[in-house]
């Protein structure tokens, strides 16, 4: 069984798919899945604590009066994750916004590990 499966089954955090594949509209959207994804995988979070933080956010932004009719299903999951991090003290409340704006305003593709041939 993946890592992802209890998602997949959970009709409220199913992953967003086409034709069977993961769907990511934004490149930010495939980095906030990815280092989830690896948070887990290292041991860092259970995966069934990022899966409740998920199904908070949602029902947080469902109950919110000032939220759009529809939501974008990676801001929810880019919400529990620094709600994660933040409550595991990985990052502090105040660097969060700041430290997210840098990660997503990062180029396609940089964070492949091609150094461009900059010398260290």
């Amino acid at each position: 069984m993946s890592l992802f499966d209890n998602l997949s089954l959970d009709p409220v955090t199913s992953l967003p798919r086409s034709n069977g594949e993961l769907v990511f509209k934004e490149p930010w959207e495939s980095r906030a899945f990815g280092m989830a994804a690896a948070l887990a995988e290292l041991g860092v979070f259970d995966w069934a604590d990022f899966q409740a933080g998920l199904i908070a956010a949602i029902a947080d932004h469902e109950r919110s009066d000032d939220a759009p009719q529809e939501y974008v299903y990676y801001e929810r999951w880019l919400a529990a994750l620094e709600s994660l991090v933040v409550e595991r003290g990985l990052v502090a409340v105040q660097d969060i916004d700041e430290l997210v704006a840098d990660f997503c305003q990062r180029p396609q593709g940089h964070d492949h590990g091609d150094d461009h041939g900059h010398e260290h």
